[in-house]
């Protein structure tokens, strides 16, 4: 049977959606000095993975997430440690995980393996369909002891594959990107947590594929927005909006409601921000900046690492010596960055 999600567009939704694309027109309009849209986007990926993995149960602080990042070490499990730096991974690769119309099985599978590499109790189960029944549950107190009990039962395992590649169907068809990219991403992040089709990372695996949604419809094309902090904050209820379609017969009304509060307060906060770090709506030439992604990868390493040469980003692009002088020399005319010292001590920084 195709898929096809049931829901309705309530007031609250339709005020949500008003809210998202008020706030989304500041953000789009703005002029955003490039290294702050770096620096913007950074921030966002690291509250992302940060609050998506702590979710899960992952013990890592923001800072030590950030650290690691950085390249450095941080006391905790390696397990928790692998856990983030998969995640930033995962969100690093959206943009060349693949594109709209030509998503495939093998990119949810992809996704997933990147996320849970060296982390499942048994590799194997990584990047493929689970191979026997799962559930979520929770332990309760039973007298002087605790029993599990379960929650969600998803759908059997032989099921999966199948409804996997109807959903993967019907997002390919170019009616569905009709529907509006939040509505959608919203209604992707809860069918694969409905499928449940692996054995484990199930949640980071909807909630990165909701991200993948947001970039390919160009909703959140710069990477500004935090959503996975919204859940974080208030797991309970993030946990209550998904069960609302279970006792509703597959209706997604009021898990919409949930999500597109959510997607509203994560643009609220990339508008906030923008409008803190002093945007104006056009450079005093009447231009805006626009870098190729390629130029704003440069800008992103700076931003990380605090300078770059010519030699680093020979080997960070694979293309000459030459290739990465037209690009700099490009982002040191609009000033964006600028050259200090001089033949084999020359390096650039961000203005």
């Amino acid at each position: 049977m195709p898929f096809n999600p049931k829901y309705t567009i309530t007031d609250k939704i339709l005020n949500n959606l008003t809210f998202i694309a008020s706030a989304r027109e500041i953000i789009e309009q703005a002029y955003l000095v490039p290294k702050w849209e770096a620096k913007l986007r950074r921030q966002a990926l690291l509250r992302n993975t940060h609050s998506s993995t702590a979710i899960e149960g992952n013990k890592l602080t923001l800072e030590q997430v950030e650290a690691l990042a950085n390249g450095k070490d941080v006391r905790a499990t390696d397990k928790d440690k692998k856990e983030a730096l998969n995640y930033i991974e995962a969100l690093e690769k959206i943009p060349d995980l693949t594109e709209k119309g030509k998503i495939s099985v093998r990119d949810l599978l992809n996704l997933h393996r990147i996320i849970t590499k060296n982390v499942m109790q048994n590799d194997s189960d990584s990047g493929k369909f689970r191979n026997r029944q799962v559930y979520v549950g929770k332990r309760i107190a039973d007298g002087t002891g605790l029993k599990e009990v379960v929650e969600y039962m998803p759908p059997k395992t032989e099921e999966v594959p199948e409804l996997v590649k109807e959903f993967i169907d019907w997002l390919n068809i170019d009616k569905t990107w009709e529907i509006n990219s939040v509505l959608l991403a919203g209604i992707v992040h809860y069918e694969i947590a409905r499928i449940h089709p692996f054995i484990d990372g199930n949640g980071r695996t909807a909630r990165l594929f909701a991200t993948l949604i947001l970039y390919l419809s160009g909703f959140d094309h710069r990477r500004l927005f935090a959503l996975d902090d919204y859940y974080d904050r208030d797991r309970q209820s993030y946990y209550n909006a998904l069960k609302t379609a279970q006792q509703n017969q597959d209706d997604i009304t009021l898990w919409l409601e949930y999500f597109t509060s959510g997607v509203a307060c994560s643009a609220t906060e990339a508008k906030d921000a923008i409008l803190k770090v002093g945007h104006k709506k056009t450079r005093e030439d009447g231009q805006q900046v626009s870098l190729t992604p390629k130029q704003m990868q440069i800008v992103e390493y700076i931003n990380k690492n605090g300078k770059v040469t010519n030699r680093e980003l020979q080997n960070l692009f694979k293309i000459s010596a030459q290739g990465v002088h037209k690009d700099l020399s490009l982002l040191v005319e609009l000033k964006v960055i600028k050259s200090i010292g001089q033949g084999r001590s020359l390096y650039y920084v961000l203005t």
